[in-house]
């Protein structure tokens, strides 16, 4: 009679577990065409001229913002009241390897760096491109996105060694999507973090950069002795000078940003800075020149010579004098993407204005990577790609309510949620690690 009444209840349970799988699946599949929703009643950042709106409504049609007002009629679609709190634009999880770095400790789920060649010998390759590696299945892609990340720049790194030229990355977004939603970018390192890679001082790096330059140029021939890059390599760096693609180059030191303002005015090379520590010093220079730098507002003490400088009001002094400034973690954390929002919270802690310090996470980003006509602020046009917050979005204290791309509203689970409610939920008669019909 046990046995009959414990199989009885196995088949109930996974009739329970089967009903919830269904209607789990028919929620994802509502959601992957309801693309027609009214926001309504938000305070709407729109992270662009037209600043904060109160008390506005948004409406969403086949995943492009279709209207922005007060009164909108809903139509046939899906009405969410947001009760007043705030609406952004999905947000930048900043230069990171995210979708390219599954388990930092575990090499062969490391993407984002390129590791040819042995010993001291220099390997330049700048038509590696990590996007050719994102997995849009990644366990951090759900845990980004559920904290109101929306895209991502994935970055070459020189961890592995190479040359200076570290590769090409692009931006991404957190949708599933699996190819970049932007141009591609040069990655290039300078100063101590690159002297290894150079010969042991920074002062030949722009000897070398100049020869690759001198190089696709054609003033050295492929087949020269000297020569460095492949064919490959020339048509790719190609396309970053003379006024071509954008260069995100790492650098702190002042001395070495001015020598680099020098190099890409004398090729005419579109550049934006990676750190930049020490930018500060040079803020009238990088805005005469339109150079935005992507910076880490919480690096105020030196992990190195090249970061004496480095100070909490970094981002307000740049900001002050016309530098466009987006946020980076200097570490590329990965797995902390969400972290980002404390960043542009603390740089608005230390003088930078709340609105400086929303357009780094959004629309600064965006138009210098690029995808500035689809993302990264809320107007009429552009991508549904929203967050709705249940308060200040750079206080960490705030959590997202909703994230949508195109309209769609995502199941707002990651593993680490999953994690969390099988751990508090209350145990029974099993240890809480069991499934609850295991009891």
């Amino acid at each position: 009679m046990n046995r009959t009444n414990n199989r009885t209840q196995n088949r109930t349970h996974r009739g329970v577990r089967l009903a919830a799988l269904a209607a789990a699946l028919a929620l994802l599949t509502g959601n992957a065409f309801a693309q027609n929703v009214l926001i309504r009643n938000a305070t709407v950042h729109t992270a662009s001229a037209q600043g904060t709106l109160k008390n506005t409504d948004v409406l969403v049609r086949d995943g492009t913002i279709a209207a922005i007002g007060t009164g909108l009629p809903a139509g046939s679609a899906t009405v969410v009241d947001a009760g007043g709190k705030p609406l952004t634009p999905a947000m930048f999880g900043g230069v990171s390897a995210i979708g390219l770095d599954e388990v930092s400790s575990e090499d062969p789920t490391n993407d984002q760096s390129l590791a040819l060649g042995q010993g001291k010998q220099m390997v330049v390759r700048p038509e590696f491109d990590v996007t050719l590696a994102y997995n849009p299945a990644s366990v951090l892609v759900p845990i980004a996105r559920v904290e109101g990340i929306g895209f991502t720049l994935l970055g070459a790194d020189t961890a592995n060694g190479g040359s200076i030229i570290a590769g090409q990355g692009a931006v991404v977004r957190l949708d599933g999507s699996a190819d970049p939603a932007g141009p591609k970018l040069l990655f290039i390192q300078l100063g101590s973090d690159g002297a290894g890679l150079s010969g042991g001082t920074r002062a030949s790096q722009w000897m070398l950069l100049d020869q690759f330059i001198d190089e696709v140029r054609g003033r050295i021939p492929t087949n020269a002795p000297m020569a460095m890059l492949t064919p490959a390599g020339r048509a790719t760096l190609a396309r970053f000078i003379d006024g071509g693609g954008r260069v995100m180059v790492g650098v702190h030191r002042a001395a070495d940003i001015r020598q680099l303002l020098r190099w890409s005015q004398r090729h005419n090379v579109r550049i934006a800075i990676q750190g930049g520590d020490e930018a500060w010093k040079l803020a009238p220079q990088l805005a005469a020149a339109k150079v935005p730098v992507f910076l880490d507002p919480l690096s105020n003490l030196p992990r190195s010579f090249d970061q004496l400088g480095a100070t909490l009001e970094n981002a307000a002094r740049l900001r002050n004098a016309g530098v466009q400034v987006a946020f980076s973690q200097s570490d590329k954390a990965s797995h902390n993407a969400r972290k980002i929002r404390q960043l542009a919270g603390n740089a608005v802690a230390n003088g930078l204005s709340w609105e400086d310090g929303l357009a780094g996470l959004t629309r600064v980003p965006a138009e210098t990577l690029g995808v500035g006509d689809r993302l990264g602020t809320i107007a009429v046009g552009k991508r549904a790609d929203l967050v709705l917050w249940t308060g200040d979005p750079l206080d960490v204290s705030s959590t997202a309510r909703q994230v949508w791309f195109d309209g769609r509203a995502i199941p707002m689970r990651s593993r680490q949620t999953e994690l969390r409610d099988r751990y508090l939920r209350a145990a029974g008669t099993l240890p809480r690690a069991y499934p609850a019909d295991a009891n």
